[in-house]
This record gives C-alpha cells, structure tokens and sequence, in this order.
C-alpha cells in the first residue's frame, strides 16, 4: 500500500464524497487537497494535473500514477490498499454486478441530478427546461428500479457495502434534495442506511461547512445542515 495517496477534491464535490467513501471505508491514508476553481493558481495547478478539470483526482506518488475517475479510483484502491471494507467482490460475477450498479447509479441519478444543478446557476437566457425535465425523469425511473430492487436486499449490489453503494451515498443524497424520493419506501430506507454509514457521516460532516454555497440549499432539509 502507497502511503502516499493524494486527493484533489472539494468538500462539497458529490463525485469526491464518493470517493470520500471508499477511502474511509478502506482505512486508507491519504492526504487531501481541495480545488479552488477561483483561485487562478489553484485552478491552473489542478488543470496541470488533470487538463479535463474534473474532480476528483488520485494521484498516487509513489507510483507516480494519476487517476481520474470516481469508479476508476476506487478499483485502484481496492487493488493497492490492503484492509478496510472490500468494496469488489471476488467473485467475478459479483463483481460484474457491482460495477453495473455503480454505473446506474452514476449515470441515471447522479449525472442527471449534476444537470439540474447546473441549470439553477445559468442565466435565464442559457436555461434548459426541458433538459431538466428529461434529467428529473430519468431520476425518477432510476428511483423505481432502485426501490423495487431494495425491497429484498440491504445493499444495492451483493451481501455486503460495495462500489455501488459508494455511488450511491452522494447521488441519493444530493438528487434527494432537487427530485425527492420518499414515497419510495424501500428507496427512502436504504438512503436512511447509508446516513449512518461512518464513512458517509464523516464526508458530510466534512462538507457541512460549505453547504450555502450549493444551488439548492434553501431546499436542504434541516436535518442535513445542522447534522442532526
């Protein structure tokens, strides 16, 4: 294991939370540094690293290795960190499907909530209304088929705490907030699992700080801004 993993990220990032999770999960040390888009030298560092620009990035360097990626970071972790929470199984089919509830979860909830997001801080003349509209139905169709697949099961994928549910503390999280979904009472009793996950607790807890600053805040529930 490289003791020296190196996250780029910001606390209130819902694709950092999820590699948040995994790193918490795994027990792994790492240490941290948040990106600043606007802060120049910040921003310019960032990109040096990552010209893309997205976060969250690992760099491991040790092996002067660099990853972009959410899903991609946490199969190296689960490759390079030996203890913690194994986030893949061995099993190869188990495996499989882990990796597809991750992607599910991603790009149905998680990306779609990200548009609608980014919607609210447009101008009114670049709005996309019915690129939102399509993005809540997606959420809700996704919310369906999670509901229907947790009512037999603890996890999303599997026995145990996985990669899809490392996607999914953020992406249920943070969609929950603009396309609610607590009339999905399987959906809603999974999400109130996730909440007491120490890993997930502990990466809102480091995100609270930086609440206002999201878009939808004055529709966060109170029980999120105050940690109760």
């Amino acid at each position: 294991m490289s003791p020296n993993l190196v996250l780029h990220h910001h606390p209130l990032s819902s694709f950092s939370h999820k590699v948040l999770v995994a790193l918490y999960e795994k027990a792994a040390p790492f240490s941290a540094v948040t990106v600043n888009y606007g802060d120049e030298a910040s921003r310019n560092a960032f990109f040096a690293l990552w010209p893309l620009g997205k976060i969250p990035v690992l760099r491991d360097e040790a092996r002067d290795l660099t990853f972009p990626e959410s899903s991609v970071i946490i199969e190296y972790l689960e490759e390079h960190v030996a203890g913690g929470q194994a986030l893949l199984p061995k099993n190869p089919d188990a495996r499989l499907e882990a990796r597809l509830w991750d992607r599910i979860i991603d790009n149905y909830i998680h990306v779609p909530m990200q548009k609608i997001v980014a919607d609210r801080l447009r101008g009114e003349s670049e709005k996309d209304p019915r690129g939102v509209a399509d993005a809540r139905a997606l959420i809700v169709a996704t919310y369906e088929l999670l509901d229907r697949r947790m009512q037999t099961r603890q996890w999303a994928a599997g026995d145990d705490f996985s990669l899809a549910d490392c996607a999914a503390c953020p992406a249920l999280f943070y969609a929950g907030i603009v396309a609610p979904f607590d009339r999905y009472s399987s959906l809603a009793a999974y999400f109130e699992r996730l909440l007491v996950r120490p890993s997930f607790a502990r990466a809102l807890k480091e995100a609270r700080p930086y609440f206002d600053l999201y878009p939808f805040k004055d529709d966060m529930p109170a029980r999120f801004r105050n940690g109760a």
